[in-house]
């Protein structure tokens, strides 16, 4: 089961919260039943991701087009692009660039409206201050580097808008100590939250860098189930896959393949399952047993 009673219980609150403002009770109510029949009627297959895909549409058809998150996502893209030439320098001056990167990578996953609903501009730049003291577990980075340096394909699957600006700095840390890595962008198929997209990648210039390759799908992660052909082969073939955020965790593990997931825990089912205070930072492979 891909589903914890907490992942339900927020799902159901969300729900609640995004419509209690809005008029007509029995419209409401209808909308309600929906959601929760929704929820128990998720297959033990699914993730959360894929469920609130599910209560986005029901959503729509009640309601119409849900909260674009159009402007936040340019926002903090261009608050991170602002800070990008400061926090490369860091990167360059550090005893281990890499290791500097992924660290700035992962803190960059802070900026989820999906998982916490908003993000706390202090809090950011508190956690981007920070960054070069988050411990990256020792044995799964020496791993990780092994496994670039007998690698021929990375794919990277991307989460949101603002943390893909520190996600550049890594991939491009990786392709100058691994020139011959050839390196595969997977981004979201359509706008979802604050995730990134094709056109997001477009507007960061990063297209003109790597290769972008849209999986087909609005789920916020990376369901294989659903994603389309071009970007199930980008990861099947892939040596080495990096998978970015909470979302890209919740539809891949499991999948068997060579991923190493990066992220903050940041809501309780997460901190309970790896056992860290909230907004700490994990770095683990798909084959650690510490994710079982």
């Amino acid at each position: 089961m891909k589903l914890s009673a907490s992942c339900m219980a927020c799902m159901v609150s969300r729900q609640e919260e995004a419509i209690r403002n809005l008029p007509g009770e029995e419209e409401k109510s209808a909308f309600f039943r929906e959601v929760l029949r929704t929820v128990a009627n998720a297959r033990e297959e699914d993730s959360a991701p894929v469920v609130t895909e599910q209560l986005s549409l029901l959503h729509e058809r009640f309601f119409g087009k849900p909260y674009s998150f159009r402007e936040l996502k340019r926002r903090y893209n261009g608050e991170l692009l602002r800070r990008e030439a400061g926090i490369s320098q860091e990167i360059e001056k550090s005893a281990d660039p890499l290791l500097a990167a992924l660290r700035f990578s992962r803190v960059g996953n802070y900026i989820d409206f999906g998982a916490m609903g908003s993000v706390d501009d202090e809090k950011l730049d508190s956690l981007l201050k920070r960054a070069s003291e988050e411990q990256v577990d020792a044995a799964e980075y020496a791993a990780f580097r092994a496994d670039l340096a007998k690698a021929s394909r990375l794919a990277f699957c991307a989460d949101n808008c603002g943390e893909i600006v520190l996600d550049r700095l890594l991939l491009r840390e990786i392709r100058r100590q691994y020139p011959s890595l050839s390196i595969t962008v997977l981004v979201r198929g359509s706008e979802v939250l604050n995730d990134v997209t094709l056109e997001d990648t477009e507007e960061i210039g990063l297209t003109e860098e790597f290769r972008i390759l849209p999986n087909g799908t609005g789920i916020a992660g990376t369901e294989l189930s659903r994603i389309c052909p071009e970007a199930h082969a980008a990861l099947e073939e892939a040596d080495v896959i990096v998978s970015k955020g909470q979302g890209n965790f919740e539809t891949l593990h499991g999948c068997g393949l060579n991923v190493y997931y990066l992220f903050l825990c940041k809501c309780q089912w997460f901190t309970q399952r790896f056992g860290l205070e909230q907004f700490r930072g994990v770095f683990v492979n798909e084959k650690n047993q510490k994710i079982r």
